[in-house]
């Protein structure tokens, strides 16, 4: 298990399969990258002033992440992103 740090959080891409109006099904390599993702883990949150600040996205949450932030990391065959809750754009309700 990946447990981030400070105001770090967990996400996995959801992957798109997009089907065409002919039936051609677009691997998700042939589409735009989507900049939706799952929220799999939050850290705890940073410290400001002796106070640890409340993390605004939980377990479980979709949100939007900016196209070019976060690292990387395979873990069990899967790929996740470890960003900053500040790259994290919005969630989606």
């Amino acid at each position: 298990m990946i447990k981030p740090l400070s105001d770090r959080v967990l996400v996995k891409m959801k992957e798109k399969e997009e089907t065409t109006k002919s039936g051609i099904i677009l691997a998700s390599t042939a589409q735009e990258k989507p900049q939706i993702a799952e929220v799999i883990e939050v850290g705890p949150g940073r410290i400001i002033d002796g106070k640890r600040e409340e993390m605004e996205v939980k377990k479980g949450d979709k949100v939007v992440i900016s196209q070019y932030g976060g690292t990387k990391v395979k873990y069990e065959n899967e790929e996740y992103i470890i960003l900053r809750e500040e790259d994290i754009l919005a969630v989606i309700l």
